[in-house]
Parts: C-alpha cells; structure tokens; sequence
C-alpha cells in the first residue's frame, strides 16, 4: 500500500527518527562524495501553483543526486482545477512517473492528488501544513542540541501552515513550543485541540521566556499580498529583534524558513548573527526530502 506525506501527521515518533536516521546517512554520503544512487530510473513529478525558490532546488537536485529525474510543472504546464481537473492530472501522472510532490495553495488539492492517484503523493507547502520545511527544521535542531524532547521552541508571528507543522512535530516527539501571534491571527483550532505540548499566547516576550530556539516566518504569506499592509501594523511587535531577544536565554538560536523579508519579521543584525541557524535549515531542506524520498518508495 502506497505511503503519502501530506501532513506531520503521516508520519509515527518511530517513523521520523528513522527518516533522521537515513536523512543523517545520506547526508554524510554526499558530503563524502559516495555514491547513492538509490532511485536510479525513478521519477518525480513535481507540481507547482505557488513558485519557490527552495523547494524546487532541493527536490530536482536530490533526485538527481539519488540518480533519478525530476520533472518541473510550472503553474502555468497544469493549470489544476481549470485546464484539467485534480484527479484526472493525478491518474495520468500516476501511469508515467514514480512520485509526485506538489506545492499547491490549498490543502484540499493534495488530498485529492493522493486520493485519485496510485504512487505517492509529497506535500511540497499547502496552506494547512508545510511539512518538509518542519521535517528539516527539526532534524537541523537534532544535530545541534542533546534531545528534541528537551528542546523548547518559540515559534513568533502568523500561526500558518509552519506553525500547525511545528504543532503536529510537537504532539508526536513532545517537545516543548511556545506560540506568540496577534489576535485573530492563531494557528489551526483543531491542531491545538490535538496537542498538550504546544501553548498559545499573544505576549512575545512570555513565548521567548526560556527558549533555545526562536523561530519566525514571513506576515504575509503567498496569496495574501493584499493583507501586507494591514499585517505589517499588527504584527510589529512580533519582529524578532534586539529588543525581544534581551527576554530570551543567551543560548538561542535563530530559525526561519525562508525568503525571509528584513526589516519586517526579523532584523538583519538577528538573522545574519551568529546564533542564526537558517541557512542550516535551508541547506538540510535537500538531505531530509532526499530521506523522504526514498523511505516513502520504499514503503510503497
């Protein structure tokens, strides 16, 4: 029975240490400069509606470097939903290729790529979750400190398809995640029904408190250019910034996960410091999806 990877929750505790395990692995393998073409002859569909400089990279040369090939499907190749409908655009992408990842505005649209096709479908961004991101997020925090589980976590800003990953991450591996937005802006209702790890507040200073990691995202996400001027005024006290950081532990480490916009949700004294970990994250976005890769065919 074929394995998709739409949400966190796709995934068991067991199931993302070995995903780290293999991520770790492969990583290494590419470092050193081993060979480890494991997909050799298989193929990736990959399915864009939103444009990305990170997910792109990463997925096409990972399946290079595994020894397959990636296919690129501009917004413009499918138009899903208006030249050709969602199922149909999965059934015929399941008879030519091997998997599918797909960066789509709705979350609806990868659940009925999954649904209608046979081969596994990879959930590149939607607006419920980005769970690639958090994947290497949290194996990037696994290389850096002793345990996840002791690892507390302030996400800062817009509760968005990050944060409900981050919540998700947090209910299955328990650690600790601290979220400051502005009111009318939380995250997902149902995701925090879910969890007894992650806990809300409106105060950025309380959320930074006592966490080594403090992690933020852009106000305005693709899609909602119209809000940014309105998004810029309530989100302000939510910058990551000098200021905010004098409320945290001297040990943190900045996360974000990129295009950053400077100057809005984080300075650029904060992301270019040395406690800033973002191109670590950026860079592990390439060796977890590589991992997923090939666990997912591998359990399909």
């Amino acid at each position: 029975m074929k394995r998709d990877f739409l949400s966190i929750f796709d995934v068991h505790k067991d199931e993302i240490f070995e995903i780290f395990e293999l991520t770790k692995k492969l990583k290494e393998a590419q470092n050193k400069g081993v060979d480890h073409k494991i997909l050799k002859d298989k193929t990736l569909a990959m399915v864009f509606e939103k444009p990305s400089l990170r997910t792109r990279v990463t997925f096409e040369t990972g399946m290079t470097q595994l020894g397959g090939h990636a296919i690129y499907l501009a917004p413009s190749d499918i138009k899903l939903g208006t030249r050709e409908s969602v199922p149909d655009a999965a059934r015929n992408l399941s008879r030519w290729v091997d998997l599918i990842m797909a960066r789509v505005f709705a979350h609806k649209t990868v659940e009925d790529l999954a649904k209608n096709s046979t081969i596994t479908v990879i959930n590149g961004l939607s607006d419920l979750e980005h769970p690639c991101q958090v994947m290497a997020d949290l194996f990037t925090i696994r290389q850096k400190r002793e345990s996840l589980e002791k690892t507390t976590i302030a996400y800062i800003g817009d509760g968005n398809n990050v944060c409900n990953s981050l919540i998700a991450a947090s209910t299955l591996l328990k650690f600790k995640l601290n979220i400051a937005t502005p009111r009318g802006y939380e995250p997902n209702k149902e995701y925090i029904a879910k969890t007894k790890t992650a806990s809300l507040t409106h105060d950025p200073k309380q959320a930074v408190k006592h966490a080594e990691i403090i992690y933020t995202d852009v106000w305005a996400s693709m899609g909602q250019e119209q809000e940014a001027q309105k998004r810029k005024e309530v989100f302000q006290p939510y910058q990551i910034n000098r200021e905010l950081l004098r409320s945290a532990p001297k040990d943190y480490m900045i996360m974000h996960c990129l295009p950053a916009h400077r100057g809005e949700e984080i300075t650029d004294e904060v992301i270019d410091s040395p406690a800033s970990i973002v191109l670590d994250q950026a860079e592990n976005r390439l060796h977890i999806q590589k991992a997923l890769m090939v666990w997912l065919l591998q359990r399909s």
